[in-house]
């Protein structure tokens, strides 16, 4: 199997899919799509938009001998509704002739999310995989990172040698991941075998549950990190996307042993004992909107209580979340808070708006007005233009260190006592420049609000420590309350959302 100089393809198809989120299309796919020699090009930046575990798994790559790269198409959609059924058609077969054109290949490296859905089917990542393992045939390697909130299907397991997932949340290991799935490749070269064991445990989990600081999902993968080792490659704990509403939901274990299959499955059989055992700490603990309210209104009118942080999780772009309620922003505005800066809020019409006006025109600002999803409510508010910016810059802290980060054009609007950074790209507040670089100063702020669930924790955890970060239960399309939602395709029962859920653990 090994070859002097092995020809790999690499490819992706990233999207973590909201079931009850706006679809996806090409557009917003192809801000963050690359082709061909583009990937190599993008990747070998200072700075680089692409990921960093496909950077990683590039510069491994290279450092470890002769090879020859097959870039494909890398795209991503962040976190959203399904896919366009069009777009990703039109990618798979993209994937499909750029595998076959490039043939004989020794291997294939996908960087994938592993949540998408599109509006006719609930495993695209799955669809690539066994298109790829068709094409490139049972003896090349197919590996592929993972993000660990990726629902796994089992057509997804046996298409591939390697599923490798982030072990981190917030997910600071994308560069460590790309570096593992490199070092893979490289043993499979040399004729080491893979044996994956998969279990799929009857739970699903509120995303705030699966942080890896603390926790139950944090014991759960610190004990299988603990296992690797000569027989063990990779311990995989995939914490899942509940909101994706699909029939492969669920927490799932995948252990990849090398060269025999036996220590893998005990265990994998062995981790899932345990993660049902613990499936009672698999809970949402939020703060409710009216008292955040009143946090902030305290903290604005008190100099000497400390400075909090307050996720908006229900509204989290990186959970398919529009980033544009205004349950806390028309709350704290009420309520006549001081010292509250709000980042990032998506809406390209008022930051049009505010680029047409100038700097320090004041205007009736109008959120929402072209949105249509039912928690995107308009609000309306007296407001000066702060700063304006065409919203790029490079990130510092946590998963955009390094990266350079585009927002579109940008307008912080300052609503007296409230700032809000309006931004024409949907994303979420990952570290402190997304206040920063439009005007905010961090340490003169007495409540942050961030439209973020976890990631922000990498990003700001130097300032805010657990106990003084908040996470408020407001409405939105990605609530923590998994009982706010009607679902159709989840397996019945499953934990916690049926209480009376029974499953038969493999015996010890």
């Amino acid at each position: 199997m090994s070859a002097a100089k092995p020809r790999i393809a690499i490819l992706g198809f990233a999207l973590e899919s909201n079931r009850f989120a706006p679809v996806i299309g090409r557009a917003e796919f192809e801000l963050n799509a690359f082709r061909g020699p583009e990937i190599l090009g993008e990747a070998a930046k200072p700075n680089p938009r692409i990921a960093h575990n496909v950077t990683s798994f590039i510069e491994t790559m290279n450092a470890g001998g002769p090879w020859t790269p097959v870039p494909i198409l890398v795209t991503s959609g962040g976190a959203a509704g399904p896919a366009d059924p069009r777009y990703f058609r039109d990618c798979l077969e993209e994937f499909r002739n750029g595998l076959k054109a490039a043939m004989p290949l020794d291997g294939v490296y996908c960087s994938q999310h592993g949540a998408a859905t599109t509006t006719e089917s609930d495993d695209p990542d799955g669809e690539i995989l066994a298109a790829t393992r068709a094409i490139v045939g049972a003896d090349a390697p197919i590996i592929a990172t993972l993000d660990l909130h990726a629902n796994i299907s089992d057509r997804m397991v046996a298409s591939s040698d390697l599923l490798i997932s982030y072990i981190t949340n917030p997910h600071v290991d994308m560069r460590e991941r790309g570096i593992e799935a490199a070092k893979a490749m490289r043993e499979r070269l040399q004729g080491v075998r893979y044996y994956p064991s998969f279990i799929r445990l009857p739970l699903v989990s509120p995303s705030v549950a699966l942080l890896t600081a603390r926790g139950p999902y944090a014991d759960l993968i610190s004990y299988g990190q603990s296992r690797l080792g000569p027989d063990i490659v990779n311990v995989s704990i995939l914490g899942g996307f509940v909101w994706g509403d699909t029939d492969h939901n669920g927490i799932a274990i995948i252990v990849t042993s090398r060269n025999d299959p036996a220590p893998g499955k005990r265990l994998a059989e062995d981790l899932a004992r345990l993660g049902w055992a613990d499936r009672a700490r698999y809970v949402a603990r939020l703060t409710p909107l009216e008292e955040a309210i009143r946090m902030m209104l305290a903290n604005g009118s008190d100099p000497e209580r400390p400075a909090e942080i307050f996720a908006d999780c229900a509204d989290n772009p990186g959970g398919g979340g529009r980033g544009n309620t205004t349950w806390i922003l028309a709350g704290a505005h009420a309520a006549g808070a001081k010292g509250v800066a709000i980042s990032p809020f998506f809406d390209p019409d008022l930051a049009a708006e505010a680029h047409r006006l100038g700097l320090g025109q004041r205007f009736r600002a109008r959120f929402n007005r072209a949105e249509t999803t039912e928690f995107s409510k308009p609000f309306e508010a007296e407001a000066t233009v702060a700063h304006l910016s065409d919203g790029s810059f490079v990130g510092r802290r946590g998963t955009v260190a390094g990266r350079t980060v585009r927002l579109g054009p940008t307008a912080t609007l300052d609503l007296g006592g409230i700032r809000v950074v309006v931004v024409s790209r949907r994303q979420q507040a990952f570290d402190t420049g997304y206040f920063e670089n439009f005007g905010v100063k961090i340490d003169a702020l007495r409540s942050v609000v961030v439209k973020s669930r976890g990631h922000f924790r990498a990003g700001f955890d130097h300032l805010f420590p657990p106990e003084r970060t908040i996470e408020v239960d407001a409405p939105g399309l990605v609530s923590q309350v998994l009982t706010r939602f009607t679902w159709k395709r989840l397996k019945r029962p499953i934990y916690p959302l049926d209480p009376e859920t029974t499953w038969p653990a493999p015996a010890a």
